[in-house]
């Protein structure tokens, strides 16, 4: 019984996907290059929440990939400076790499779109008051989120997005412990759009 109901829902995925990809028009991908600039919250971040957050840290980056009218690819590299907290002889950061799939449908000048993926997120953090504590991890980890792009020209464009990330914690493969380490927070980030 539950084999035909999984067969179902690999089936009504499969179908969605197909009518997706079908009903794009045919089109060359543009590539495109986006920096941008936001702030971490909630999780592991100093800010509990979105909003009413005084100690905002900041967060930079750069995605670039391609879009087609209805999927997309991105690479992302972020940095986060100071990220858990500011404190005499403390450094910490955070540094995200990752690779995302987009749904990213071609609305005129306006293109919503939701990605996931998957990637490296390396935390660092050193402490040198008393004594010297220095650890560095470097976890697989995932992030998912959404956003809005407003092209304002041909090859320009602004950009909202919203995203959550997390580490895999204690994930084994072949009896090897990739992380053994969790980290999550969510990011809001604004920036330029430059396609070719």
């Amino acid at each position: 019984m539950n084999e035909i109901l999984i067969g179902r829902r690999l089936l009504l995925g499969a179908l969605a996907i197909g009518v997706i990809l079908g009903t794009a028009t045919e089109g060359r991908a543009q590539g495109f290059i986006s920096p941008f600039i936001g702030f971490d919250f909630g999780g592991d971040a100093g800010c509990p929440n979105l909003s009413n957050c005084e100690d905002k840290k900041i967060n930079v980056g750069v995605a670039f990939g391609a879009m087609g009218n209805v999927l997309g690819i991105e690479e992302e590299i972020a940095y986060a400076p100071n990220f858990f907290g500011d404190a005499p002889g403390l450094s910490s950061s955070v540094l995200t790499l990752m690779t995302n799939v987009m749904l990213v449908p071609k609305m005129g000048p306006v293109r919503p779109y939701v990605l996931a993926g998957i990637g490296l997120i390396k935390s660092h953090v050193e402490l040198t008051t008393g004594s010297v504590f220095t650890t560095d991890n470097n976890n697989l980890g995932w992030d998912i989120g959404g956003g809005l792009i407003l092209l304002v020209g041909d090859h320009v464009g602004v950009r909202g997005d919203l995203r959550y990330f997390h580490s895999f914690q204690d994930l084994s493969v072949l009896g090897f412990t990739l992380g053994d380490t969790k980290i999550n927070y969510g990011r809001a980030s604004a920036g330029v759009v430059l396609k070719f």
